[in-house]
């Protein structure tokens, strides 16, 4: 193209490479600065991954060690954590049924202390922050090995007959239906009792193969059949059951909290079923009995978070086949890539080579962000971007989430916007700049505003709310004011503030209004 444009007047090919160079440079920044995006990571709880530490904290470290957390994802632009808040059968929140968690005290059963929520704290520090929180359960698994020591009073002692062992694991048998309800009552204990923005499974369903071990669930088919006659489809339905129950349970009781499910990435192998994806890999649908691909047809979920921890260059699944995939799969659904910041090394392993490439992770990020199908990413885990992933956090922070971003709009839940806020005035202290304003009257559905984005421009600037990169706070609290310290003295800037409800749909901005820094 050069080439061709050096045969015409020198101008004329300046203004045109111009053009070229300004387009190119437009369409890299509506890539780079999306200003809704998921952008989440999960935090461990089970085996101390990755919060807290170590078992055993006072309240003071755990929430020192959490706030840490906290703030280090939010430098690095993330705006959703998925805590995991149930990883065998027991909690890491106060209002539950089930005993306090091993993994915080020690000791299962024991409570950190008295008047202490870890899951009440983290999602007020996450709301305050402009990040979301989903809650994170284990649906079926109740221990993590033969060796684990459980409380006398923890379910797998006192009610054995729901269980079965595999691989040293105690699990619930989805073919139960006590266990179901059981399991989605647990659930819908933390969705009346906390004001979370999501209910999250990962992806143990049916357990992973293990050579030699069989899953002791034949006496659950004679008793349960549900009409079916081979046991691979019955375990499909048990599971499909469950999803559908804790989908239709969640919404019954609060509309606008979000239910996502993080399946293994591939469904089916095209060899198995010309529906599936071109790879040959395990399978989630005839391997861990989970049909993924039926919840988002049937809109079970609201979002999928497939887990497609492979590189491009991995032959049996390469990243990219899966990612047009999913991305084909969606059904008007959202549909966020689980990216496996853990696998990235320094290349002194003997691990795949292409982790060991720095730009493997970043390159995934703008394949996501050209499949208009895709709404974002979740990484695994927290203390990987830390650790062996502070390159990634680096891109991150510097480049690719350099501006903030709302999590994306969910219509089918709601699509009614909030009114803007009222009365905004801002005025010019020796600490920055205070806004104020008022709640906004209610909408429609009867809603004011579950938290605000605030908006600030250079003087000249073009007053623009579509632009991520003139946000400078975005907060799921609904406190009216904010104070401005980040302004420079003598300058005058312009702010405007919207409102946000509860599944963050925006409203009209209030304001413009204008002032001086002094």
């Amino acid at each position: 193209m050069l080439i061709a444009l050096l045969k015409r007047p020198f101008k004329l090919a300046l203004l045109l490479i111009s053009v070229v160079i300004s387009t190119v440079n437009a369409q890299s920044d509506i890539k780079i600065a999306p200003k809704r995006e998921f952008r989440g990571v999960w935090v461990a709880t089970v085996t101390n991954i990755d919060w807290p530490s170590r078992p055993g904290l006072t309240v003071d470290q755990q929430k020192q060690e959490l706030i840490a957390v906290l703030e280090q994802h939010k430098k690095q632009g993330l705006n959703a954590i998925l805590l995991q808040i149930r990883p065998t059968a027991d909690a890491v929140y106060a209002k539950s049924r089930e005993l306090w968690s091993h993994w915080l005290m020690g000791k299962q059963g024991l409570a950190p202390a008295e008047g202490y929520d870890p899951l009440a704290f983290a999602i007020k520090e996450a709301h305050s922050r402009g990040m979301e929180l989903h809650a994170w359960f284990n649906p079926y698994r109740a221990t993590m090995s033969a060796r684990s020591v459980t409380s006398p009073d923890h379910i797998t002692n006192k009610k054995p007959e729901l269980f079965y062992t595999y691989g040293g694991q105690k699990l619930f048998d989805p073919g139960l239906p006590e266990n179901r309800e059981y399991i989605t009552q647990v659930i819908l204990d933390v969705v009346k009792g906390y004001d979370i923005d999501g209910v999250h499974f990962d992806d143990y369903f049916y357990p992973y193969r293990i050579a030699g071990q069989v899953i002791n669930d034949s006496a659950t088919f004679a008793k349960y059949p549900n009409g079916f006659t081979k046991i691979d489809d019955w375990r499909r339905n048990n599971v499909d059951m469950l999803v559908k129950m804790v989908n239709d349970s969640v919404h019954h009781y609060k509309k606008y909290v979000k239910f996502g499910v993080s399946p293994f990435a591939i469904w089916r192998n095209f060899r198995e079923d010309t529906l599936g994806s071109k790879t040959n890999g395990l399978s989630n649908y005839g391997e861990l009995y989970a049909d993924s691909r039926k919840w988002v047809k049937e809109g079970w979920v609201d979002y999928i978070n497939p887990q497609i921890y492979f590189s491009f260059s991995r032959a049996a699944a390469p990243f990219k086949v899966l990612l047009d995939w999913w991305g084909n799969n969606t059904f008007g659904r959202h549909l966020y890539i689980g990216q496996a910041a853990y696998l990235i090394h320094n290349g002194t392993t003997k691990r795949e080579a292409a982790w060991g490439k720095p730009n493997e992770i970043p390159n995934q990020i703008r394949a996501i962000r050209a499949n208009n199908r895709v709404q974002g990413s979740v990484y695994f885990s927290s203390k990987s971007l830390s650790t062996v992933a502070r390159g990634l956090a680096d891109s991150l922070r510097n480049d690719f989430y350099k501006y903030p971003a709302l999590p994306p709009q969910m219509p089918w839940i709601d699509d009614i916007a909030p009114n803007e806020p009222q009365h905004l005035t801002a005025d010019a202290t020796a600490d920055g700049v205070q806004l104020k304003w008022a709640k906004p009257l209610r909408a429609k559905d009867g809603e004011t505003a579950s938290g605000y984005v605030v908006y600030r421009f250079n003087e000249g600037e073009k007053i623009n709310n579509l632009d991520a990169k003139n946000i400078v706070k975005i907060s799921f609290e609904d406190y009216t004011f904010f104070l401005d310290t980040t302004v420079e003295k003598g300058k005058r800037y312009s702010y405007l503030v919207t409102a946000l409800d509860r599944i963050k749909n925006e409203s009209e901005p209030s304001g413009p209004v204008g002032v001086e820094a002094r």
